[in-house]
């Protein structure tokens, strides 16, 4: 059993946050909570045990007013809590693990409760698996260190740890704005291989590119004299 399996226990039933985003195992995300029965979600969350579910819904894209069973969310943790003066609060989480909406119950709750299945990836390992990884993340760093040139090297150089692979693979698909759908199928994926695929086409499809855009932005900021910089 993995570290966030046990962390979540015998956890099977979980207040649900709809949003229209998709949250990552692995992935920070900050939230302002200001509508009552999220405020009341979260009282009553940080009085339990400091989880809650988040799974993509935007309700303008169909005439249903809440995830429909069957869908997959993910768990995510409470880490930080700031209390406004008016009641709302700034909030940051972490994903912790996939769920599978069961269906949902009645707790006299004015936010959605549900009965959810916890589930990792199926078992693959073996020399594949790790080569998969080898090239996920090795067009991961070219990716991050040319988005990074582009950007003038202001700020910190986009990384992640080397981690095993199912955690890698969601901390990668985490770190680029990829779209929802997207984003979705990846998190409903239960091969971790499978999922690497994914990311390595996805990064072999734009890495090229934003190699040569950012040998192009370094030599105009030298107007190409090399690596220092004429001002005129």
């Amino acid at each position: 059993m993995s570290e966030a399996l046990e962390k979540l226990g015998d956890l099977r039933r979980l207040p649900i946050f709809p949003l229209p985003l998709v949250l990552m195992p692995y992935e920070l995300l900050p939230l302002h909570i200001f509508e009552p029965k999220y405020r009341q979600m979260l009282d009553d969350v940080q009085n339990s045990n400091g989880f809650f579910g988040i799974t993509m819904f935007d309700p303008e894209e169909g005439f249903e007013d809440r995830p429909a069973a069957g869908s997959t969310g993910c768990v995510a943790e409470i880490r930080e809590v700031q209390t406004l003066e008016d009641g709302r609060s700034n909030i940051l989480t972490m994903g912790v693990a996939r769920y599978r909406l069961l269906e949902y119950v009645d707790e006299g709750t004015p936010y959605l409760m549900a009965e959810i299945g916890v589930f990792e990836d199926d078992s693959d390992a073996g020399p594949e698996l790790a080569a998969r990884a080898d090239e996920a993340f090795s067009l991961f760093e070219r990716v991050a260190k040319a988005a990074y040139k582009l950007g003038g090297g202001r700020g910190r150089l986009p990384e992640i740890p080397r981690a095993e692979p199912e955690q890698l693979s969601f901390l990668i698909a985490a770190a680029f704005n990829l779209e929802n759908e997207v984003k979705y199928e990846m998190l409903e994926e239960r091969s971790t291989a499978a999922r690497f695929d994914r990311l390595s086409t996805i990064l072999k499809q734009s890495v090229d590119q934003m190699e040569e855009n950012a040998e192009i932005f370094r030599v105009a900021q030298t107007n190409g004299h090399g690596k220092k910089k004429i001002d005129v």
